[in-house]
């Protein structure tokens, strides 16, 4: 990460006070508001968002990379067609934001919550989440292959087409998630709630491991009585 230049602290900032302050290169800010701020096409490549407000903001279009988010609330924020390789959050309450056709190459998120997130058609190569709420999101089409996926509820998520080939889930939820044409071959899904699994469904994950607790359940959920 690029180490700010300077610190800014509980101030309610606009568009026109962080082009002043990104002349002097990557800025810190520790517990500003800048909720439902335009700050479209901005260049902020390496500044330090921590405990900031940002709900509602409006980060479309702008080069965010290499940023760091810690314990930030971006509630409905829009981050649509954004740059966010290589950038990190963490703690940080994003639900219902928008990551539409978002760069979010080796991009990571820890401990957040996503529910409802948009990252539909995002450029997501090497993203990696743990800890993490994605419940009601929007995830179509993005890769988890190998990857080791720590506590993370994809419950009533769209994983249509998603990729978890060889991926092990450790204390996952993929209860009600939408998952018809996604890839599960060589997958370790002992660590996974699968309930609601429908028939139509069931075929996706063949190829997977699953726990004999898991298929009882499974088949009982199909209307099989097992014995």
């Amino acid at each position: 990460m690029t180490t700010p230049s300077q610190t800014i602290a509980d101030q309610t900032l606009t568009r026109a006070d962080l082009e002043r302050l990104r002349a002097a290169g990557p800025v810190h800010l520790l517990s500003c508001d800048l909720t439902g701020e335009d700050l479209t096409r901005l260049d902020l490549s390496g500044w330090r968002f921590e405990r900031c407000q940002l709900g509602r903001s409006d980060f479309t279009g702008a080069v965010l990379e290499r940023t760091a988010w810690q314990s930030c609330r971006a509630g409905f924020a829009s981050f649509v067609g954004s740059d966010l390789s290589d950038a990190v959050f963490r703690a940080s309450d994003c639900n219902n934001a928008a990551f539409r056709r978002a760069a979010l190459t080796s991009a990571r998120f820890a401990g957040c919550k996503l529910t409802g997130a948009d990252l539909t058609d995002a450029r997501a190569m090497d993203l990696a989440f743990e800890e993490t709420l994605l419940i009601d999101a929007k995830l179509v089409g993005l890769s988890f292959r190998q990857q080791v996926l720590e506590r993370i509820d994809f419950s009533q998520a769209d994983l249509r087409k998603c990729d978890f080939r060889e991926a092990t889930f450790n204390g996952c939820s993929l209860r009600d998630a939408n998952v018809a044409g996604a890839r599960f071959d060589g997958a370790d899904l002992r660590g996974a709630d699968l309930g609601g699994l429908r028939l139509v469904d069931a075929r996706q994950f063949r190829g997977a491991t699953i726990s004999r607790e898991q298929a009882g359940q499974l088949l009982g959920e199909l209307g099989l009585k097992v014995r």
